[in-house]
């Protein structure tokens, strides 16, 4: 995890973040104490727990709206015996 000083990141944030999404955690320190981290959105949602709803799964799909495109094609054979 890289540190940086609150003053050096202040003036560096848009790194900051790019940091934190390319290599990880970035800690902040204030007086030589550690204060803050920055992380990556998805680093975020995997520590809280949030997670997409099924709904937004099936919206981010590539096909979403392709509905009337689709050809599914059924099996019509026969069923076949399965011994138990």
């Amino acid at each position: 995890m890289n540190t940086w000083q609150m003053q050096e990141a202040k003036a560096r944030l848009s790194e900051v973040v790019k940091l934190a999404e390319l290599d990880g955690p970035q800690d902040i320190t204030l007086h030589g104490r550690s204060v803050a981290v920055v992380l990556s959105r998805a680093a975020y949602q995997r520590l809280s727990g949030q997670r997409a709803s099924l709904t937004d799964f099936m919206q981010a799909s590539p096909l979403h709206g392709l509905e009337d495109e689709l050809p599914f094609e059924r099996n019509d054979s026969l069923t076949r015996d399965i011994g138990f």
